[in-house]
């Protein structure tokens, strides 16, 4: 059996022969291996077409939505924004929700707004650019609340400058929690998620991970990389055969009231509502959507990235935003705002999404 499996590894891996070419005369075997070829991608285009007319037909008519109730739903960056939002949603479904973020004040704020709408909340205080914290943290979380079902990695900071006006330490930390962060939170709570065959991850990405933007170097290459990640980990699942444990990317243009890009200057397409984003994202999770570019019509045109000369893709993206941090280095917003936002080594820290809590109105759903 052993032998079996080995010699079946070496002809994927194009090591050796396959089996119709392994009896055959060397001078016949390419000829063979060709009809092969020709069989191997026929089936994986049937495949193809299949899965895709499977994907507009649930499209076009209403999906299945999931039963949340009892789930145990785990937010990073809860403690305000998107994060909140979607912390009010899910408690309404009847998850029990447990907040992470940096800012304290931020998850207390939180945490009584979902108890008071009657849900059952936990806030844990968690430094997202530092591994050993998150491992501690996640571990408590199993002790205390139970193991996590529902992983939404929300949290995301943004230093907003040119990149040679951005400090190294500044790109250290947008990595750190846009995208390292990641590895972390999911090593942690997926195990679980594998051995019961139940379980959701949400990757809350940005449509700057599908396109560059000027003053958002750091920003944008963390988000593509949160794209990938959530791609190969999908993957990987179902090379694994895990089909219960999903997965959901998200990828939202700017968005109003989270604390992040609230004077950027953007034409053509608007900033999007946060509590919109907000139900676009708990319908992604309810009914397991792969990925929910958000507005939708934007991924109409993703494609036509790579279609049209590179010049006519970098007039619309710098016609769609003029800029997206006004007054950079630092926005007079941000003056104010550094006086409380952590510093390491005497550095100011970027400031993560939750410091600006939404607008009052937003922040009731």
């Amino acid at each position: 059996m052993e032998t079996m499996h080995t010699e079946t590894q070496e002809y994927i891996n194009g090591m050796a022969p396959g089996p119709l070419t392994r009896e055959i005369p060397e001078c016949m075997r390419n000829k063979y291996t060709l009809i092969q070829s020709i069989f191997d991608l026929t089936v994986t285009l049937l495949t193809a077409i299949g899965y895709l007319i499977q994907g507009i037909y649930r499209s076009l008519f209403r999906r299945t939505k999931k039963d949340l109730k009892g789930q145990i739903a785990l937010i990073t960056g809860g403690g305000g924004g998107l994060g909140s939002l979607i912390a009010l949603r899910l408690a309404r479904l009847g998850c029990v929700v447990v907040l992470w973020d940096i800012n304290k004040q931020g998850l207390e704020d939180t945490v009584k707004l979902v108890k008071g709408i009657g849900g059952k909340c936990f806030g844990y205080v968690v430094d997202l650019a530092a591994r050993e914290d998150i491992y501690r943290v996640a571990d408590q979380v199993k002790r205390e609340v139970g193991c996590v079902s529902l992983l939404v990695n929300n949290a995301g900071v943004v230093s907003g400058q040119l990149l040679l006006d951005t400090p190294d330490h500044l790109i250290q930390r947008t990595f750190d929690v846009n995208i390292i962060a990641h590895f972390w939170t999911v090593k942690a709570f997926i195990p679980d998620m594998i051995e019961s065959n139940n379980g959701h991850i949400v990757t809350i990405a940005s449509m700057a991970g599908h396109v560059g933007v000027p003053k958002l170097v750091d920003y944008c290459a963390s988000k593509s990389a949160a794209c990938g990640f959530h791609e190969a980990l999908k993957v990987e699942l179902e090379s694994k055969g895990v089909d219960g444990v999903h997965t959901s990317l998200i990828c939202p243009y700017f968005i109003r009231a989270t604390g992040m890009f609230e004077e950027v200057q953007s034409r053509i397409v608007p900033q999007l509502n946060s509590n919109d984003v907000a139900d676009r994202v708990v319908y992604a999770i309810r009914t397991n959507e792969n990925v929910a570019v958000i507005p939708s019509y934007l991924r109409i045109l993703l494609p036509f990235k790579w279609i049209v000369p590179w010049a006519s893709v970098s007039e619309i993206i710098r016609s769609m935003v003029t800029d997206a941090m006004p007054g950079s280095p630092v926005p007079q917003a941000d003056r104010k705002m550094q006086a409380d936002v952590p510093k390491i080594n005497g550095k100011v820290e970027s400031r993560p999404m939750t410091l600006i809590p939404p607008a009052r109105h937003d922040r009731h759903v």
